[in-house]
């Protein structure tokens, strides 16, 4: 019996990729260790294929006191391609205009020749683009059914972002406690001194 063959590092990028899309959930490291065994990418690899994730700008990373927080969402993916998209097609405008151009000036000057050497190069390009483009317009498509997460990208960063909020307020009243027992008899003093600062009695944790 012949032995299975592993993933390639592109088939475990995108299996990781599909844990993100389909939960559309925020994740840490370990959780994304537990779900990927399951897509068939070995645990070994799993903080690797992320990190490559991070690195291609497919997965957005965010350190929020000792932890990291791993995201992305298909509607990201399906904006980035449609961006290739229109730079690709954009080049080839480009491309299609210089042919036409210079399909002009052979005309004109070299009327019977072989083509220039600029224009066969021209040509070449033009072509190699036209794939491009084709195959960007292939996986645009595959995220055609995929509804937009702004919305949802939007909400799990106010979660974050009032998740930190409220503990470096629990920090700060905690290192307020500290001062005073650490110093006694400047309980006043110090209390003047965070609220200067702007830790007022009536500050509250964000609901």
């Amino acid at each position: 019996m012949s032995k299975k063959r592993g993933l390639s590092i592109d088939e475990k990028k995108q299996k990781v990729l599909e844990i993100f899309h389909e939960s559309k959930d925020v994740f840490v490291l370990k959780d994304i260790e537990k779900l990927a065994p399951k897509k068939g990418v070995v645990l070994q690899s799993v903080k690797e294929v992320v990190q490559a994730l991070v690195d291609d700008d497919l997965v957005h990373q965010d350190k929020i006191g000792a932890s990291n927080f791993f995201w992305s969402f298909p509607s990201e993916a399906a904006v980035k391609l449609k961006t290739e998209c229109k730079r690709r097609e954009q080049e080839l405008a480009d491309l299609e205009k210089q042919d036409t151009s210079l399909s002009a000036q052979i005309e004109e000057s070299k009327m019977g020749k072989e083509d220039s050497e600029d224009r066969k190069a021209k040509l070449e390009k033009m072509e190699q683009l036209q794939e491009a483009l084709s195959k960007v317009q292939k996986e645009v498509a595959q995220y055609a059914d995929s509804d937009p997460t702004r919305v949802e990208a939007m909400r799990v960063a106010a979660e974050l972002a009032k998740s930190s909020a409220n503990r470096w307020l629990d920090n700060t009243w905690a290192l307020e406690s500290w001062c005073k027992k650490r110093f006694q008899g400047m309980e006043e003093t110090l209390g003047n001194f965070f609220r200067e600062n702007g830790l007022t009695e009536d500050m509250d944790y964000i609901a």
